[in-house]
């Protein structure tokens, strides 16, 4: 289980589940490159450090913005921040 040590600042993970009849992975993938998530291998699909700690009502912003992304692609995602 991932946990934010001393120092380290706070990180939100993102798990992508592609639809079969939705948008390709990879056009997934770009949108959300573009939003400053990085790619990573292993237990989840991708990664946003925040700057600083972050409030709930700024995670749930950016969980809008994700799907507001992703609209139409059918996409499932599951977000951890921590």
């Amino acid at each position: 289980m991932p946990y934010c040590l001393l120092g380290e600042s706070m990180k939100t993970y993102v798990e992508v589940f592609v639809n079969a009849d939705g948008g390709k992975a990879s056009v997934i993938t770009e949108r959300l490159l573009e939003m400053g998530l990085t790619s990573a291998i292993g237990e989840h699909d991708f990664v946003y450090r925040w700057k600083d700690d972050v409030v709930l009502a700024e995670v749930l912003r950016f969980v809008d913005q994700v799907q507001s992304k992703l609209k139409g692609t059918g996409a499932i995602l599951k977000f951890r921040t921590i």
